[in-house]
């Protein structure tokens, strides 16, 4: 089903600086995305790594469908074929993404057993022919999201090779994830937290390549450290925390983009997800307990935090549950926060 409604000038209308949530396995899926961009209309989202395999020879639709309030979006690529990579790239566009990414930073096995992800760091020839071809391929910008270094290989030559090629054949966003990728010997979760974060390396790129976007990601889980970056770098991409305690996205759009938090606020986006996961049950089916997982931050660090994740995590797994269990939840950290309120007086 090919996207109905395409708004080309989408990105173009986006507020600098560029604030964007990482793709993520398992997580940034549609449900996900829809979720975030209640809570934060002017950030950029990006799905999930998606093979160019899963696309050619697996069910296209249900790896690109999405909604259309999720715009803009861009579209994470996993591989190493030229050709593969341009078909997918045209694929996506066709869809309706504003944005085509090669994943370039993923340090799992089976991303490097299937020749992608941080692995291709090591070939950037390679990965400019393949940018360049995903560039005549489409018309929507076409971006590199990749790492500081891999391995041994883990300096400012090494970076500003990569980068440089890939820069020649018409490439002018980068996403920098500013730690290196360990490909053997660390697991991925390992490779998220123990190679040390050096924005300076980073930095060094941005000031090398001006005419360059350079994104940059890690570590990025405060609003003092967003408001450092982007007076560094042409914005800076969310990562875990922006899942984990999903309302750091409207804080994010208050302080950067001086927006109100969304009028909804944390209850009125729960009854909104009540309505997206009504409508995705009856379209496709899709059981609740798909989108609720996504929302089990939303009142972290808030009063009846607990009770909600609690009443979300044992219910909507149960046969036959409805999204009735979402104003289930929203009930139960009601009567939680309010027992708090009465208990601290």
């Amino acid at each position: 089903m090919k996207q109905e409604s395409h708004n080309k000038n989408a990105l173009n209308s986006m507020p600098a600086p560029e604030i964007s949530v990482a793709p993520m396995m398992d997580w940034t899926d549609r449900h996900c995305r829809y979720f975030h961009r209640l809570l934060a209309p002017h950030v950029k989202l990006y799905t999930e790594m998606v093979t160019t395999g899963a696309l050619l020879f697996g069910d296209k639709d249900r790896h690109l469908r999405f909604d259309s309030a999720e715009r803009p979006l861009a579209l994470q690529l996993g591989g190493s074929d030229p050709d593969a990579l341009a078909r997918c790239a045209a694929m996506g566009e066709e869809y309706g993404y504003d944005e085509i990414n090669l994943n370039c930073g993923c340090p799992s096995d089976r991303v490097q057993n299937g020749r992608f992800g941080a692995c291709l760091m090591k070939e950037p020839d390679h990965v400019a022919s393949c940018v360049e071809r995903m560039i005549s391929a489409v018309s929507i910008p076409v971006t590199v999201k990749c790492r500081i270094g891999i391995d041994d290989q883990d300096d400012f030559a090494f970076l500003d090779q990569f980068v440089g090629r890939i820069a020649d054949k018409g490439c002018k966003t980068f996403i920098i994830h500013a730690r290196k990728a360990w490909l053997k010997g660390l697991s991925p979760k390992e490779n998220r937290e123990k190679p040390p974060i050096d924005y300076i390396r980073a930095a060094q790129i941005r000031e090398k390549y001006p005419q360059l976007r350079i994104i940059v990601n890690g570590e990025i889980s405060t609003i003092e450290n967003v408001q450092a970056q982007i007076s560094t770098f042409s914005g800076v991409m969310i990562g875990r925390e922006a899942y984990q305690n999903p309302w750091f996205l409207a804080e994010i759009m208050n302080s950067v983009f001086n927006a109100p938090s969304p009028p909804q606020g944390r209850e009125l986006a729960a009854y909104a997800m009540i309505q997206y996961a009504h409508k995705q049950a009856d379209l496709y089916g899709t059981p609740v307990k798909s989108i609720t997982r996504h929302m089990l931050g939303l009142f972290h660090g808030q009063p009846g935090a607990k009770a909600w994740k609690q009443t979300l995590s044992s219910f909507a797994h149960l046969e036959n549950a409805s999204p009735d269990v979402i104003l289930q939840a929203l009930e139960a950290q009601s009567a939680a926060a309010a027992g708090y309120a009465a208990s601290a007086l």
